[in-house]
């Protein structure tokens, strides 16, 4: 009864921060979606009206937020498997035995993860400027014309999408490097002395063993691509033609440019809903695929 009382004493403080910083807000969001919640409620409460499901209803015939649904998809579903390629690959490279100064490169490809997102997006919104920036130049060199790319409605969620991949890989590579190390160097070695080429010990040695590392790192890459916002904050702005808005940034523009906190409060919800639905399926399917094994 002791050991359960000082575990309880332990887990207090956490729980405490939980329910400040997160489960309350959570559900005051959930609440605030149900009413009209505006800049006339913020100045006078008796202004606040309950319209139930008034707030979905609005958001079901909707473009823009539909538009905006679209973007946030399109920017996961491109995005989160080139990030995953990207992380496997530096974790691969760096866990080989022809890998030198592996320690600088681990620094260096991390970088960027410890970087302000905004300073960096300053960064490469200057690279990418259509008259001076240094992507361009580069395609000035090999004879190629200029590319409008925060400019052009089909350029600027790819450019976004590169920029979040450079971004963020690298906290994925650690994950995966530290994967890597863990597998057992035994089975490398049975798999060389049956004639395994290094193809074939990846895919029978290394990602079955990688499969639960791998399985965590999109999950959470998953939610972190569903709540784009910074990047297009800073260097589109939503643009052009609202090419580049996702849910969390319409959610913004409505929340705090607008003060139409109740819708905002809504896509929250909706976009909470999505993740998770979208979370479930991924571990729903995972625990359908049959384990992996050594030919």
């Amino acid at each position: 009864m002791s050991a359960r009382r000082a575990a309880w004493l332990f887990l207090t403080p956490a729980l405490l921060v939980l329910g400040v910083f997160f489960l309350i807000p959570v559900l005051g969001a959930l609440v605030l979606s149900f009413t009209d919640y505006d800049l006339y409620a913020l100045a006078d409460l008796h202004n606040l009206r309950f319209v139930a499901l008034g707030n979905y209803w609005a958001l079901l015939h909707r473009p823009a937020f539909w538009a905006a649904l679209g973007h946030t998809f399109y920017f996961v579903a491109v995005g989160v498997p080139l990030s995953l390629a990207a992380s496997l690959g530096a974790a691969l490279l760096l866990h080989s035995r022809l890998a030198r100064c592996k320690a600088f490169f681990r620094t260096a490809l991390f970088a960027p993860v410890v970087t302000t997102a905004v300073a960096m997006a300053v960064v490469w919104r200057y690279l990418f400027n259509t008259k001076y920036g240094w992507a361009n130049h580069l395609l000035g060199v090999l004879g190629i014309h200029p590319v409008d790319w925060l400019g052009d409605p089909h350029w600027a969620m790819p450019t976004i999408i590169l920029f979040a991949v450079w971004k963020n890989f690298g906290y994925n590579m650690i994950i995966l490097l530290a994967g890597l190390q863990a597998i057992p160097v035994e089975l490398y070695e049975a798999a060389r002395i049956d004639g395994a080429s290094a193809w074939r010990q990846f895919r029978h040695v290394s990602l079955p063993l990688l499969g639960p590392t791998l399985l965590m790192v999109a999950i959470l890459t998953v939610s972190g691509y569903f709540q784009l916002f910074a990047e297009p904050y800073v260097m589109t702005e939503g643009g052009p033609l609202q090419s580049t808005t996702s849910v969390l940034y319409l959610m913004y523009e409505d929340g705090f440019q607008w003060w139409n906190l109740g819708i905002a409060s809504a896509e929250a919800v909706v976009l909470f809903l999505v993740m998770f639905a979208v979370t479930a399926a991924m571990l729903r399917l995972s625990s359908r695929e049959p384990a992996g094994g050594a030919a």
